[in-house]
């Protein structure tokens, strides 16, 4: 009832103008914000921009924005946090970062829980879940708006052409139909792989161990109790998975040392045929081979649960609902703090949600007959005037009240469905997704070492992998995570866990 009456008064706002500034007249109403930038090198113009003029003219405010790039985010954050005078809206990455809980703790943000709430002054906000803000809470209070995602989106797609060409024409269902699948990618061609991997190896280990039935990162066991993902047997078997396919050729030798930035040329040049990550990028190369590569039919698939031997299927969730937050830091005024929660409530709106995800149509896309948002083949203009003017705009995007863009994109591109086969699998697999039950749970001693446990468990996953050490080195390692701190963490989870959820 909440959110349907939150999403009515929405329809009757968006028949009226908001502006922040009080008066006509009146001078803007200035908001500063930090955003990432994807890729750094491009320009984006700040003065005499078509879509910051449109954002001041509909709502009375002009954005200031100051870029870091993504590579060095964490470390621009760092410094940010560290200045008296840091800007009124962080768009972080990592919402349970441990300098964002420390930075919450110390008072850098506003508690803007009950703001949130507030279905009359806030609809498009007030419609966001309230589990996932739950999930971006700080010891309850939320601090910023979560930058909602698609869910489960995790997933696996593959070179659907080769597979046909190999004999594999019916998409896997099972683990086994995978792993033959794999092994037969793995033989197809010298000097070329069956899975992609790169130094961002979290993603492709979660896939697989899931998969076999590990919990995602953390899980609870039949005494009700937390315990890390590594100590269930599926997880072994994840690793054991992807250790054959490395001993068979089936994967990179020097994948650990492979940027993020190479992924997808690895695939655009041949070198590798399946990937294990968001299943959304299975239509974006689809798309790339039909533009750049000449492609008339279709030549990737996705996929996304596959049944054990039992015929369960559990799936990682490549996020829990959420990528990140924008948080309100304490440089925005109380009385101010209205105005602000105003704007981004704005920004969820059709209208804010189309213009930061899209930019302005007749600029960066026009509108078909058919009232579908589109960017015409064969013109360069719309690409430059999306770098120059609207590139990253899209990082104060929070999408709290759902995929309300108007006018909505087009769903299928090129020769394929393979975007509508997209929604169509987060919608089906959903229900199988794992979740983890510490997203929202504090640890004290994860918030100060939870990088260097991490970095213990994924290492000795990677070298594991790679054939570099045994099982017997495997599970030492695993000691050491938990000598070193993870021990302490398991308690602490548990005993907040225990909290919240006692009967």
């Amino acid at each position: 009832m909440k959110k349907l009456l939150a999403l009515m008064l929405a329809l009757v706002m968006a028949l009226s103008v908001m502006s922040i500034a009080s008066a006509e007249g009146e001078e803007p109403f200035e908001i500063t914000v930090l955003l990432p930038q994807f890729p750094s090198e491009i320009e984006f113009v700040m003065d005499d921009n078509p879509i910051l003029n449109y954002i001041t003219e509909k709502t009375g405010v002009k954005l200031s924005i100051l870029w870091g790039a993504n590579s060095i985010y964490a470390d621009v954050l760092n410094t940010t946090l560290a200045d008296k005078n840091m800007p009124m809206l962080l768009s972080v990455t990592d919402a349970r970062a441990p300098i964002i809980i420390d930075s919450a703790r110390a008072g850098a943000f506003w508690d803007i829980t009950d703001y949130v709430q507030d279905e009359e002054e806030y609809p498009y906000l007030a419609a966001g879940s309230d589990a996932v803000y739950s999930n971006i809470a700080v010891d309850g209070k939320v601090y910023g708006i979560f930058r909602s995602r698609a869910f489960p989106r995790g997933g696996i797609y593959y070179r659907w052409d080769i597979a046909n060409e190999l004999g594999f024409d019916e998409v896997p269902t099972t683990i086994d139909e995978l792993t033959e699948l794999a092994e037969a990618l793995a033989t197809y061609k010298e000097d070329t792989y069956a899975l992609n991997m790169c130094s961002y190896t979290a993603g492709t280990i979660s896939v697989i161990t899931v998969a076999f039935g590990a919990p995602n990162v953390w899980g609870v066991n039949e005494d009700g109790d937390i315990y890390p993902a590594f100590q269930s047997p599926a997880y072994l078997e994840g690793l054991n998975w992807l250790r054959h396919l490395y001993e068979i050729g089936g994967i990179d030798p020097n994948f650990a040392q492979i940027s993020t930035s190479e992924w997808d040329n690895i695939e655009r040049t041949g070198k590798a045929y399946m990937r294990f990550d968001c299943m959304d990028n299975a239509h974006r190369q689809q798309e790339w081979f039909e533009n750049n590569a000449g492609a008339t039919e279709q030549i990737w698939m996705s996929l996304c649960g596959l049944e054990k031997e039992d015929g369960s299927i559990t799936v990682w969730p490549q996020n829990p609902g959420f990528a990140g937050e924008v948080l309100v830091t304490k440089s925005v005024k109380e009385e101010d703090l209205p105005k602000v929660l105003k704007f981004l409530d704005w920004c969820s709106s059709p209208e804010g949600n189309t213009l930061l995800n899209a930019g302005l149509e007749g600029l960066t896309y026009e509108v078909n007959e058919d009232g579908y948002r589109y960017v015409p083949e064969g013109d360069d203009k719309y690409a430059t005037n999306s770098g120059k003017y609207h590139n990253n705009l899209n990082q104060l995007s929070m999408g709290t009240a759902g995929e309300n863009q108007d006018p909505p994109a087009v769903v299928n591109k090129g020769y394929t469905n393979l975007r509508e086969r997209y929604n169509a699998l987060n919608t089906e697999y959903a229900q199988y997704a794992v979740a983890n039950p510490c997203t929202a749970l504090i640890s004290d001693t994860y918030v100060a070492y939870g990088k260097e446990l991490d970095d213990i468990i994924s290492n000795a996953a990677v070298q594991y992998i790679a054939g570099l050490i045994t099982e017997e080195q495997l599970r030492e390692a695993w000691n050491n995570w938990a000598a070193q701190g993870g021990t302490q963490v398991t308690a602490e989870y548990n005993d907040a866990y225990h909290a919240q959820f006692a009967d």
